[in-house]
């Protein structure tokens, strides 16, 4: 399985898109699964263009957090059958949160799951509704491959999460920070653990973003008067490539 983590910006869709297919040949890819949250224009939401095209270059599954539920096309995107969004809002909220797939044969599940920090920087009827672990524990039995992408600020929240679930998922996969982090986990059940897979996106800048909105900012500038865009430095890759079997995880390594 190969996650790929927040794609920021167009620039970097139109890169992975084109890289994707390789990818998959040269990794013997069976599962692919792509946090599109910051693929838009505006660096702080999706497209339904970016997702189309991601899934047409070979992403199985489109992901996205906080900001799955931002800009005007949230609820065209939302509603494709390949886009998950966090499980845990409240219910009635337009989206899903898990999907179940085939894959090389075998059953697989995929969940989102965010922390309250996280949802803090959605839209207010996409606020946290239920803590991660009591969103996961209302899902019905599974006997197959499952895979949780975390959503979080806190690395504590990430980290206990995959302890929590450690031996009945076979990897928490940390999203949202776009920093990634060194550390590849395997816990003693088998679950492998990353608290930030990273981002794909344009490096030198704020999270994948020009710096000048940012620094003016930190500097005391009123946020509202304030325009972000994806920046223009060269594009990075953040993904991690697991080796799955009978539902754990055999081997996790970056890509």
């Amino acid at each position: 399985m190969l996650f790929v983590g927040d794609v920021v910006g167009p620039r970097a869709v139109a890169w992975l898109a084109e890289r994707l297919p390789s990818l998959r040949a040269e990794h013997a890819v069976d599962l692919a699964i792509v946090d599109a949250e910051n693929s838009a224009a505006d660096g702080a939401s999706m497209s339904l263009t970016a997702v189309e095209r991601l899934l047409a270059a070979g992403a199985d599954v489109v992901s996205g957090g906080n900001h799955a539920f931002d800009g005007g096309e949230y609820e065209a995107v939302l509603g494709h059958e390949r886009v998950l969004r966090p499980l845990n809002v409240a219910d009635g909220v337009p989206g899903r949160g898990m999907i179940e797939l085939e894959v090389a044969g075998e059953p697989v599940r995929v969940v989102v799951l965010a922390d309250r920090l996280a949802l803090e920087d959605a839209p207010a009827f996409a606020h946290m509704a239920l803590a991660p672990h009591a969103a996961f524990e209302r899902l019905p039995p599974f006997a197959g491959t499952a895979i949780v992408e975390m959503h979080a600020l806190s690395v504590a929240a990430k980290q206990s999460l995959a302890h929590a679930l450690d031996g009945r998922v076979a990897a928490v996969l940390g999203t949202h920070t776009h920093e990634p982090t060194i550390e590849l986990h395997l816990l003693a059940g088998g679950t492998a653990l990353v608290s930030e897979v990273g981002m794909t996106g344009p490096r030198g800048g704020v999270q994948g973003m020009d710096p000048q909105a940012f620094a003016a900012w930190a500097r005391g500038a009123d946020p509202a008067g304030l325009s972000a865009r994806p920046g223009d430095g060269e594009i990075v890759l953040g993904a991690v490539l697991l080796e799955l079997e009978h539902g754990r995880t055999r081997a996790i390594r970056r890509v």
